[in-house]
């Protein structure tokens, strides 16, 4: 794994190919003009509601919003979510979907792949009028194994460097009285594990297993750590 500076991100090799951590806590693929979003969860905070839960609404918003800055930002004709796109079936909501529908509207030509997660099993896939690919994981792309799942048997990723979330990883500093929490992207030999991208998603602490390295989201940079 080659590492050098990126603009807007951290460059780094992952498989001979040259990406970018994005402090926005996606990926960005340049050779494929590919953007890379891992769970999203839209429709979490709308199931929180239905259930009496309540937790702030925009987050529909907030999430789209975040798309559109990375479209601007960077040269893209592909996102592939790697699953967890719907957090739950109460993200089927017209409001929702309607949200969803009007930014599709203003990307007609960008090519939409969904790796379907373990909350997509029990959301249902999303509206056919969003026109998204939908695949099992892993999806092989070029030297990559798109995942939700980071820990998928050999067997099934081969040789493929496998790119994951579902974990929401976050990694704890901590200080003399104090500690923060921030998102990070977990590089490993074989894998790396993005940051949960979608807003009300929270995280789980993590620590680096052989080999593996943490990039810290912190603002609007991305900071690498050894440990």
């Amino acid at each position: 794994m080659k590492e050098a500076a990126a603009n807007g991100g951290k460059a780094i090799e992952l498989a001979g190919e040259q990406v970018a951590l994005l402090p926005q806590k996606a990926l960005y693929w340049p050779r494929a003009r590919m953007l890379v979003v891992a769970d999203i969860h839209f429709g979490k905070a709308a199931s929180f509601r239905a259930l009496g839960v309540p937790v702030p609404r925009g987050t529909t918003s907030e999430n789209l919003a975040g798309l559109d800055a990375l479209l601007a930002a960077h040269d893209t004709g592909h996102i592939l979510f790697l699953g967890d796109f719907l957090h739950a079936r109460a993200a089927h909501a017209s409001a929702t979907l309607q949200a969803m529908l009007a930014w599709r509207e203003r990307h007609p030509t960008l090519a939409l792949t969904l790796v379907r997660g373990n909350h997509d099993r029990h959301a249902g896939d999303p509206s056919r009028l969003l026109r998204i690919d939908l695949v099992d994981e892993p999806h092989r792309i070029g030297p990559f194994a798109f995942c939700h799942h980071p820990d998928l048997p050999d067997e099934q990723v081969g040789d493929g460097y496998v790119l994951a979330g579902h974990v929401h990883p976050v990694y704890r500093l901590a200080g003399r009285r104090e500690s923060l929490r921030l998102p990070c992207f977990a590089v490993g030999v074989r894998r790396a594990i993005l940051p949960s991208f979608g807003a009300f998603t929270g995280g789980h602490p993590v620590e680096p297993g052989p080999g593996e390295r943490f990039f810290l989201v912190a603002d609007d940079d991305i900071h690498s750590i050894s440990l």
